[in-house]
C-alpha cells in the first residue's frame, strides 16, 4: 500500500492496524518513495545478524586448509 505523506499524517491510527497485521506501507512525498512502514520485532527478540549464527558455521571454519600451510 502506498499512501502520500499527508494521507499518513490524517491516516496514522488505520495504517497502524494494517500494519500490526501484517501489511507494510509506503510513504510517498509527491512520486517520489520516502519511508517503509513496518512492524516492528518484538521487545527483546533477537536480531538475525552475524554474531547471532553461534552454532551454524562449519567447526573447521578457522582451520587452514592443507593446500595453504606453505601460505600461513
Amino acid at each position: 500500500m502506498e499512501v502520500t505523506v499527508q494521507e499518513a499524517k490524517s491516516q496514522l491510527s488505520q495504517l497502524l492496524r494494517r500494519i500490526e497485521g501484517g501489511e507494510e506501507v509506503v510513504i510517498r512525498r509527491g512520486r517520489e518513495r520516502v519511508a517503509l512502514l513496518t512492524r516492528a520485532p518484538a521487545a527483546g527478540a533477537k536480531r538475525n545478524i552475524w554474531g547471532d549464527l553461534e552454532g551454524t558455521i562449519a567447526p573447521d571454519f578457522d582451520e587452514i586448509p592443507e593446500a595453504f600451510a606453505d601460505y600461513a
